[in-house]
C-alpha cells in the first residue's frame, strides 16, 4: 500500500469547509437517494449549461464520488493500482492519494475497476474493492487503518461481476455483502469493527448480489443478496426473516437498493422476470416482512435504484441491454403515472422538486419531481456515454464521473 499526502496545508487549501450537508455514501445521507432539506433548492429557468468548477481525470471503474468535510472522495484503479484519493470539493485540488495492488479482472472482460462506492463515517473512508478487499483510510491523511480481505477470510467469491456491494457503517459496524462462509458457518453477511477490522458476526447463507445493505430502524438490516432479501440485526447478524426473490435465470443479477417510500414500506425491483414489489416490514411483528403488491413491467429495475418523493416512485424500467424509459409510478397502487422517451438507463437524485438524472449517454437531465406528467426542464452533456456511475451531489454541486474523469458542476 502507498500512501501520499500533498501538503497544502500551507496554502491554506485543508481548512474545514462548512458543509450545508455532505454525500458520504452511497445514495446520499441517508441511503435513499436524497438529499439533506438544508441543501440549497434549485431554482431558476436553466436556460444557461452549467461551466465545471473543476474536472479532474480519473481511471477505471464503476464506483461514484462522495463528499465528506469538503473533500470529494474517489475510488478507482490505475494500471495495477487501486486508488482512493481525496480533492478538495470546490476546486478539485489534490488533498492525499492512497494505493494498493490488485489483480482483479473482470471474467467477462466488462471493467476491471471497483464497483462499490465507497463510505465516510467518522474520520474514517471506507472501500470494498471488486477482489474483495475492505479497507479502512483516514479521511485526513489517507493512511491506511486496517484492510479485511473477504476472499481469504470468508471465502467470498467473485461472481459474474465481482464484489460490487457498498459498505453501510452503522454503530461502529462495517456491513459488507461477502457472500463466503466462515468455516461451517455462513457468512454472506459479515460486520467488521469500524476501528479494528476485527470480525464481529457472520450470517446469512447466501451468495453476494449487487444490491447493497440498507438500515431499517434502530437495529435492523435489509439485505437483498443474490437468492433472497434478508433481514438481520445488526448488533449480531441474527436472522428475523427472509424471503426467496430472484429470477428463475442463473445469468440474472439483483442490483438496484431496496428503497423505504412510506415509513415500513419498501420497494425491491429487479428485471429478469422478478417484477417490482412493495413490502410492508415490521421487524417486531408476524409476519417481518408482508408483500402488499406486485407487478410486472411497471418499474423493472436493471442497476440503477429509484428514489422517493411525495408518494411516488422515480426510476427506470427495463433491461439496459434493450432500452430503458425514465418513470414515474404511484407507490400505493403501483399505478405508471408517466414515462420518458427511450435511454439506454441512468442514475438519479432528488433534491427538493427536482430529479438530477445521469445517464448512460452522459447527459445531464434536470426533471420536475411530479406526477401529472415527464417535464424535463434541462438537459446537456457532460460526460462521455456508456457508463453507470452513482452520482453526488452536496452544497449546490453535483460531482459525476465516467471511465475518464470526474466533474463538478455548480446547479
Amino acid at each position: 500500500m502507498r500512501s501520499l499526502v500533498f501538503h497544502l496545508l500551507s496554502l491554506g487549501l485543508l481548512l474545514p469547509y462548512a458543509s450545508a450537508a455532505d454525500w458520504p455514501q452511497f445514495l446520499g445521507p441517508h441511503r435513499n437517494g436524497q438529499t439533506e432539506s438544508s441543501e440549497p433548492t434549485l431554482s431558476g429557468t436553466f436556460s444557461a449549461e452549467p461551466k465545471p468548477l473543476w474536472e479532474k481525470s480519473v481511471g477505471s471503474g464503476f464506483a461514484g464520488p462522495v463528499v465528506a468535510d469538503g473533500k470529494v472522495i474517489l475510488f478507482h484503479r490505475e494500471g495495477s493500482d487501486m486508488t482512493t484519493e481525496a480533492v478538495d470539493a470546490q476546486t478539485g485540488v489534490p488533498i492525499w492519494r492512497s494505493t494498493y495492488v490488485t489483480d482483479y479482472v473482470d471474467s467477462f472482460g466488462f471493467d476491471n475497476g471497483p464497483r462499490a462506492v465507497p463510505a465516510v463515517v467518522e474520520g474514517k473512508v471506507f472501500t470494498h474493492g471488486p477482489e474483495g478487499r475492505v479497507t479502512a483510510w483516514d479521511l485526513q491523511t489517507g493512511k491506511e487503518i486496517w484492510v479485511y480481505d473477504t476472499a481469504s477470510a470468508v471465502g467470498s467469491v467473485q461472481g459474474f461481476f465481482g464484489r460490487a456491494a457498498s459498505p453501510l457503517v452503522v454503530k461502529g459496524k462495517v456491513i459488507i455483502a461477502a457472500g463466503g462462509m466462515q468455516g461451517d458457518q455462513p457468512a454472506g453477511l459479515i460486520a467488521l469493527d469500524s476501528a479494528t477490522g476485527k470480525l464481529i458476526w457472520n450470517n446469512v447463507e447466501d451468495e453476494a448480489g449487487y444490491a447493497s445493505p440498507v438500515p431499517l430502524g434502530e437495529d435492523h438490516l435489509l439485505a437483498w443478496m443474490r437468492n433472497r432479501l434478508w433481514l438481520v440485526r445488526a448488533s449480531d447478524g441474527s436472522l428475523v426473516n427472509s424471503l426467496r426473490l430472484r429470477s428463475t435465470m442463473d445469468a440474472s443479477v439483483n442490483a438496484a437498493t431496496p428503497l423505504e417510500c412510506a415509513p415500513g414500506q419498501w420497494f425491491v425491483s429487479a428485471g429478469y422476470g422478478v417484477g417490482a414489489h412493495l413490502f410492508k416490514i415490521t421487524p417486531s411483528q408476524t409476519p417481518a416482512l408482508q408483500e402488499l403488491w406486485a407487478k410486472q413491467h411497471v418499474m423493472d429495475c436493471h442497476y440503477s435504484t429509484p428514489v422517493y418523493h411525495e408518494g411516488h416512485l422515480y426510476g427506470f424500467d427495463g433491461r439496459q441491454e434493450t432500452g430503458q424509459t425514465l418513470r414515474c409510478v404511484e407507490v400505493a397502487t403501483g399505478k405508471v403515472c408517466w414515462e420518458s422517451p427511450g435511454v439506454p438507463g441512468g442514475t438519479l437524485i432528488q433534491t427538493g422538486g427536482h430529479l438530477l438524472v445521469v445517464t448512460e449517454q452522459g447527459e445531464l437531465w434536470i426533471v420536475k419531481a411530479a406526477p401529472d406528467t415527464f417535464d424535463q426542464l434541462a438537459g446537456w452533456q457532460i460526460l462521455r456515454s456508456s457508463h453507470r456511475s452513482h452520482a453526488a451531489y452536496a452544497n449546490g454541486i453535483l460531482y459525476a464521473r465516467d471511465t475518464e474523469k470526474v466533474v463538478a458542476l455548480r446547479l
